[in-house]
């Protein structure tokens, strides 16, 4: 399997993902559940001071499976016919045309929704599943052939240069480098962020 090099931040040192552990960051899920990883480490490193239960901050080299054309759902984009075809031989038609037009955000609340039994709302931005559904979710993607949910990094605006993805399969990834990092707080708003040439490796993959 083709992969890519992708970054997490954790308070968190650990030695394989697990995803019972999922909400021990910021609590949200946001994006949708999965593991989550960006493709900018200083990124990670600010996410890891989100939560900070040790004083310790660690940022995980990781590899994921590779972006495929047919192996992911994205926010703001359309869903694609070939996944649309998929759900609805497994749902029933998609009749509220609205949840198609935002695959990684709108699409994925409808699949969490109908999962459920629950009433779809006509308005997407009133769909509020449970953590619960949201796994579900993932999982029906997953076993759709989604491997990850992928979003921007920063500017939303297209092209995207940075990203994020919720990879729904927690074994799929595989920790090549952990580096315990220093933050400091920057801004008015004191966000932590990476102190630069602070790394310092604990862990490498042999």
């Amino acid at each position: 399997m083709a992969r890519e090099i992708f970054y997490h931040g954790s308070s968190q040192r650990f030695d394989e993902f697990d995803m019972s552990h999922a909400l021990e960051g910021d609590g949200k899920v946001k994006f949708g559940y999965g593991a989550y990883v960006t493709s900018n480490f200083a990124t990670a490193a600010l996410y890891a001071g989100k939560s900070n239960h040790s004083g310790h901050y660690y940022v995980y080299t990781v590899e994921v499976p590779e972006k495929k054309a047919d192996n992911f759902i994205s926010h703001r984009y359309p869903v694609e016919a070939s996944l649309l075809e998929k759900v609805e031989g497994k749902l029933g038609k998609v009749t509220k045309e609205k949840y198609l037009e935002n695959a990684g955000k709108s699409f994925r609340k409808y699949i969490a929704l109908a999962l459920s039994g629950k009433r779809i709302p006509d308005n997407p931005e009133n769909a509020k599943p449970s953590v619960a559904e949201e796994k579900a979710a993932s999982e029906f993607l997953l076993s759709l052939g989604i491997d990850f949910i992928e979003w921007p990094q920063g500017a939303w605006k297209k092209p995207w240069k940075q990203t994020n993805r919720a990879i729904l399969d927690e074994k799929s990834i595989k920790i090549l480098k952990i580096e315990e990092v220093e933050l400091a707080p920057k801004g008015k708003k004191g966000t932590l962020e990476l102190i630069e040439g602070s790394q310092k490796t604990i862990f490498e993959a042999k």
